[in-house]
């Protein structure tokens, strides 16, 4: 005798018959689904919202150790990077679903709701939506923060040397001042002068340091820049 193989479809279909009335069961899970999209439009009203919040109440015996980073950390790192820290609301990037889930998914552990989150991103992402490399944090208080979620790319792996002659005035003077040896060095010798010496170099040092000090400047304060100190924190200076 040849045993009918089993259909687990059939199988589920009636364990559900079993278990109760079609119509309860149906009833329950739009009343779950209901829940968890008033639970998600919530957070992103959180993420949107102005409010200022110092901390949450998170279980601390339940965070990971690894995610926890203090205030003095996230600004080194955006300084050296060129870096902004700002409110959720300030990001003009689409917060990815899956950092929502993870939001909803602390929140229903700690049972809180999380506020004044904020994101560590380059500064064009304050201003237009890109992919590069967003943080999300959560305040746990006393000037911690908890990384809740990283999306996006990663930053370029020389980020942190092109950024580093905007670090403070002196970096980008030393930066002026190494360019405008090398170009000096690609003028001609007699150009000017039939006789070559030291003298005629150093004046021609002076002024291609001049023009390039020159652009400089007039480049930062026509478009409103400042170092890396500055902006870090800062939401209203343009960079």
């Amino acid at each position: 005798m040849r045993l009918k193989r089993t259909n687990i479809e059939e199988k589920l279909s009636q364990a559900k018959t079993r278990s109760g009335n079609p119509n309860e069961i149906l009833q329950e899970v739009y009343r779950i689904l209901q829940e968890d999209e008033e639970k998600e439009s919530q957070i992103r009203k959180n993420l949107k919202a102005s409010k200022k919040v110092m901390s949450n109440r998170f279980n601390v015996n339940l965070l990971e150790t690894g995610k926890i980073y203090h205030i003095s950390q996230i600004k080194e790192i955006c300084i050296n990077y060129r870096l902004r820290f700002l409110d959720t609301r300030h990001f003009k990037g689409d917060i990815p679903m899956e950092a929502i889930s993870k939001i909803k998914h602390l929140e229903k552990t700690h049972n809180t709701e999380l506020q004044g989150l904020k994101i560590i991103a380059p500064s064009k992402l304050f201003k237009l939506k890109d992919k590069d490399d967003p943080l999300l944090f959560a305040p746990i208080g006393n000037g911690y923060y908890y990384l809740l979620h990283k999306w996006g790319n990663d930053l370029h792996p020389l980020r942190k040397l092109f950024m580093w002659p905007f670090k403070s005035i002196i970096n980008l003077t030393l930066v002026v001042l190494l360019a405008s040896y090398f170009l000096s060095l690609l003028i001609p010798q007699g150009l000017f002068s039939r006789t070559n010496n030291s003298a005629q170099f150093l004046i021609i040092y002076f002024f291609v340091f001049k023009s390039i000090a020159a652009v400089v400047i007039f480049y930062g304060v026509a478009h409103g820049k400042n170092f890396n100190p500055a902006i870090w924190s800062n939401k209203y200076l343009k960079c």
